[in-house]
């Protein structure tokens, strides 16, 4: 059943922050710091970024903001004046916290894939009962205590995504949600211009998660990585190891998985028990990524064949996999949009799951990338190195944008080269020459390079030919 009771009332925010009223008491049943985001009722948060959230709050309380926090008076309704708005945030995120104790939280990291596997749990954990989880990707010093301050007084279970862009980031963050269990989903190059020790600094930040995990807790690592026993051997002193992957002594061990048109199966040992699940998903990252989802609700108290059938209906994220067959004037194409971001792990991943889709006699696998960012030194390498898992897939054609690939696109075969163009943007205008009919075309880049744009331009090619909207294959 939902909360009766409002989610934050102003004395409890005063109690949590160390602020004082100013105004009339009030009641608020959510939290923002978007002014644009405000439904009726809503604190409304006055940070201070790029821009000044208090510029803002007048826009937030004629949308029906039921007060706010600010750092001084500011017209149009109540709020509580505290000395640091941000400080504030996550005064809110400990007392929610602390407030249920009843809540069993888990916490997650990793190089590639935290979103998708944060997501993936909390299927599992809604199908168990009132929980709660972040949304999109809000794992930073704003987004994790703005999930925990969001926590209904009803969730019996949480889980929260943890990320980092420098040093010393995610131990802070993991102490703050303090959870029953923590995983790294695996350790890569990202962020690497961060970290002067590269990948052993990477591995060393993403296994702090395991600093504030609380006493007893467990900790679910990929044990495929690497960095498995230096990640182990740091989190062993905290609780139980679950470790995942491919070893015949892992806890969760995959066995096999096999994509089919829309999905994929995954075969798996699970502390010597076979199970045998359907997925949504049809990349290979998806066959280690669903054991760490299993072995985290299970630390979370959900059973087994529950966790399994949240799998079996978990569909991709946007930009993270969704396909869709576009209907475009020439003939339909498949797209795979994996634009949301990328790194050489995700890349590999996701060239390996292109190469086994089947095509058509004359169509084509074809793939568009724009640059991974932040790889400091080793960008030229990590770029042309993409060739080889290109090669390896068996991939028929590659479009490129950015200067970093094209260091890529300079080193490919002439019959796998395909377009090069400064930009994303400049791609995204030559959509019509990136595909044919019968073509599957994965769109792939970080974030930053603005890949999504050449995705859009590519569905849009539906909406060009006068048909629906692209259709989602299931």
């Amino acid at each position: 059943m939902p909360d009766t009771a409002p989610l934050w009332t102003s004395a409890e925010i005063e109690a949590a922050t160390g602020g004082r009223l100013s105004g009339e008491p009030f009641e608020a049943a959510g939290i923002t710091y978007n002014s644009r985001e405000i439904v009726p009722g809503d604190l409304f948060l006055a940070l201070k970024g790029a821009r000044d959230g208090h510029d803002f709050a007048a826009s937030a309380f004629a949308a029906g903001a039921a007060g706010a926090i600010t750092e001084h008076a500011v017209e149009g309704g109540p709020s509580v004046i505290v000395a640091d708005t941000l400080r504030a945030l996550e005064g809110l995120g400990v007392a929610s916290r602390d407030r249920s104790p009843h809540v069993r939280r888990g916490a997650v990291t990793g190089s590639v894939g935290k979103t998708s596997v944060t997501q993936a749990i909390k299927a599992g954990l809604d199908l168990a009962g009132p929980a709660h989880a972040s949304i999109k990707s809000y794992n930073n010093h704003i987004g994790v205590p703005l999930t925990l301050a969001r926590m209904p007084r009803s969730a019996a279970r949480a889980v929260f995504e943890i990320g980092m862009n420098a040093p010393g980031e995610i131990a802070p963050l993991s102490k703050m949600v303090r959870p029953h269990a923590a995983c790294v989903t695996t350790v890569g190059p990202v962020h690497i211009e961060a970290f002067a020790d590269g990948e052993a600094g990477i591995a060393r930040e993403k296994t702090s998660i395991f600093e504030g995990l609380v006493d007893g807790g467990t900790s679910v690592i990929n044990g495929d990585s690497p960095w498995s026993d230096l990640m182990a051997e740091i989190a062993c002193e905290k609780g139980p190891v679950f470790l995942f992957g491919t070893d015949p002594q892992h806890y969760g061990r995959l066995l096999d998985f096999a994509p089919f048109e829309g999905g994929a199966r995954v075969r798996a040992e699970i502390d010597g028990r076979a199970v045998d699940f359907p997925l949504r998903q049809s990349g290979f990252h998806w066959g280690l990524n669903s054991l760490c989802v299993l072995l985290m609700l299970e630390a979370l108290d959900v059973p087994l064949e529950t966790s399994m059938a949240a799998l079996a209906d978990f569909e991709p994220l946007a930009g993270r996999g969704q396909t869709a067959v576009i209907a475009a004037p020439g003939g339909a194409f498949t797209l795979i949009d994996e634009s949301y971001n990328a790194n050489p792990l995700s890349m590999a991943a996701g060239f390996r799951s292109l190469g086994a889709k089947p095509v058509g006699a004359g169509a084509r696998r074809v793939v568009v990338l724009t640059d991974m960012l932040e790889l400091g030194g080793r960008s030229r390498d990590l770029h042309e190195g993409l060739a080889a898992p290109i090669a390896a897939a068996g991939l028929d054609l590659v479009h490129t944008a950015g200067p970093e690939m094209k260091r890529l696109h300079d080193i490919l075969p002439p019959e796998r080269r395909g377009l090069w163009r400064e930009t994303a943007a400049e791609l995204a205008a030559e959509t019509a020459e990136l595909v044919a009919p019968g073509d599957i075309v994965m769109v792939k880049g970080s974030n930053g390079s603005k890949a999504s744009l050449v995705a859009r331009a590519l569905a849009a090619l539906g909406a060009s030919s006068g048909s629906d909207a692209p259709r989602a294959e299931r």
